[in-house]
């Protein structure tokens, strides 16, 4: 016989296989010797009195042995001489894409401007230890996207239910930790998603579809109103062996190259040189929200006391605690974003004159600092008062409306830079003399690697943000006692929480509103939010793409 059971335990109680098995044994009436197996399914953790407590949904094997396997495998086929459909980028947008692509019979061709997983760690070291940023290889461009090193968080507010326990399976099946299907907010981690990532590509390449680094895609080809095509610039390496990445492999220059196929572009929220190539060729797209502030940070312990209610912390049987805070002010909304427990701020600048900070975490969350985004709602309609508080700025140039956001983003991280001595140092400051408008004459120890600067964000931000942050943090200070303190640190700036573009697409067949076979996918079209929600989307417009393959 199997069961799910339902448990509320203790935290020691769900901390070993033994210990659950206890409390199923209690709560089912079960003598302990006929349970052949069990399997959680889902866990939460329920902090909201000050006795925590574990929720669990447990699948229990009663008097037979277990029957099924932890998570569900895809028998991917071979594509060689299959048709061919361009994947623009290799983030988790263009690698689901490429993998329901060859579930399809489809054979995908893999186009990434950055190196691949393993060799992008190298450069994303040299932004910490040497302040240099290289365009094309960094938190945000590279095999995996921004999110392969930049914390790995699987859990999203998409309702595709069903979709998401697929990709969840399908990172289990190339290599993940089997506890993500069951947790209530999944995480890899930083540590381990790179491997994940690459035994994706092996499955790729092994199946018979391409994938090409330090690619740069640099137009597209169009033929009436149909895309059949890219061009890119293709670097061209020392010793090439194709497709491989065991060696250093060291540019000798650069080739163009065309690639011909169905597009489906899944470039990431911060490739700005495909928003402005799409608007010089006049190609649908549209400004979009974004939200904009500051990573905060706190002692991991200070939160642990906070959120558990203990002033020991977490102890030996929690993990480290998270929160989540929303607010209206002044009729935006302020929230926390892409929350870090136990990880680190780091650099997320892709090109040179900007200073952007991002979180992440590694898979045991066991670092000194907790941070989170904190950031701001910010509309279209806003952007011209934003602007006009910025000081004059020689780099300004007339464009498109529809790159506002884009551009604003843009003069922010700038402004940013400026302020942390032209380097990727950030400015910072405490979190109460932030809400208070006072100069921090020190700042507390961080995990900010290139190292923090103190300065009056209150003063140069722009009032629109740092006002409305300031009610913000009084309000979850409010809410959480402790949570408004001198021992947080805000540091600046936060501006990549999602795409300030839409490229705009048919709403049932997912290619673009005006040319066929171009596919805008994921968050850098403007259609997800995270790892997730960009992978869901990434399947969609491989499955709508396969669909308009059949119909011809």
């Amino acid at each position: 016989m199997i069961r799910d059971i339902q448990l509320r335990v203790l935290p020691q109680q769900a901390a070993s296989d033994q210990g659950i098995r206890s409390s199923v044994a209690e709560e089912a009436a079960l003598e302990p010797r006929r349970i052949q197996g069990l399997r959680v399914l889902k866990r939460s953790i329920d902090a909201r009195q000050r006795q925590i407590f574990v929720n669990l949904t447990v699948r229990v094997w009663i008097d037979e042995p277990v029957s099924e396997e932890a998570f569900t495998t895809i028998d991917y086929p071979n594509v060689e001489g299959r048709p061919q459909v361009i994947v623009v980028g290799a983030g988790p947008g263009g690698l689901f894409a490429a993998l329901r692509l060859i579930e399809l019979g489809l054979r995908p061709v893999v186009i990434e401007r950055g190196k691949d997983v393993h060799a992008r760690k190298r450069d994303i070291a040299r932004i910490a230890r040497e302040h240099l940023v290289d365009p094309e290889s960094n938190y945000s461009f590279g095999e995996g996207g921004a999110g392969a090193y930049s914390d790995g968080k699987l859990y999203t507010r998409s309702k595709k239910r069903g979709s998401v326990e697929k990709i969840l399976n399908v990172f289990c099946q190339h290599g993940a930790q089997t506890t993500i299907l069951s947790d209530a907010h999944p995480h890899i981690g930083t540590d381990r998603l790179p491997r994940v990532i690459e035994n994706m590509r092996s499955t790729i390449l092994r199946c018979g579809g391409e994938a090409y680094f330090q690619t740069r895609m640099t137009d597209l080809i169009i033929e009436g109103d149909r895309v059949v095509g890219i061009v890119a610039n293709e670097n061209v390496i020392e010793n090439d062996n194709e497709n491989s990445v065991q060696a250093v492999r060291v540019p000798v220059g650069v080739r163009v190259k065309e690639f011909r196929g169905p597009v489906i572009l899944a470039t990431g929220h911060s490739a700005r040189d495909v928003y402005r190539m799409l608007a010089a060729h006049n190609i649908d797209i549209e400004a979009k929200g974004i939200a904009v502030g500051v990573r905060l940070e706190h002692p991991s312990q200070l939160i642990d006391q906070i959120q558990y209610h203990n002033r020991q912390g977490r102890g030996r049987y929690l993990p480290a605690a998270e929160y989540s805070f929303v607010q209206q002010c002044q009729g935006r909304g302020v929230y926390s974003f892409c929350m870090c427990p136990g990880g680190f701020v780091v650099p997320a600048a892709t090109g040179p004159e900007q200073v952007v900070v991002n979180g992440m975490s590694p898979s045991h969350r066991n670092g000194r600092w907790s941070n989170s985004g904190m950031v701001v709602e910010i509309r279209p309609e806003d952007v011209g008062a934003l602007t006009a508080t910025f000081p004059d700025d020689d780099t300004a140039a007339p464009e498109s409306e529809v790159l506002a956001m884009l551009r604003f983003q843009e003069r922010l991280e700038r402004l940013c830079w400026q302020q942390g001595g032209r380097r990727q140092t950030a400015p910072a400051q405490r979190m109460a003399d932030f809400v208070n408008a006072r100069l921090s004459y020190d700042l507390p120890e961080s995990s900010y690697a290139p190292g923090l600067i103190s300065s009056p964000l209150h003063f140069w931000m722009p009032p629109f943000i740092t006002m409305r942050l300031q009610e913000g943090f009084r309000a979850f200070g409010r809410k959480s006692h402790g949570f408004l303190t001198n021992e947080a640190t805000v540091i600046g700036v936060e501006t990549r929480t999602s795409s300030p573009v839409r490229i705009l697409r048919d709403g049932d067949t997912l290619h673009h509103v005006r040319l066929r076979g171009l596919y805008p996918c994921g968050e850098g079209a403007g259609y997800a939010g995270g790892i997730v929600s960009a992978a869901i989307d990434g399947e969609r417009c491989a499955e709508a793409c396969a669909g308009e393959f059949s119909a011809i």
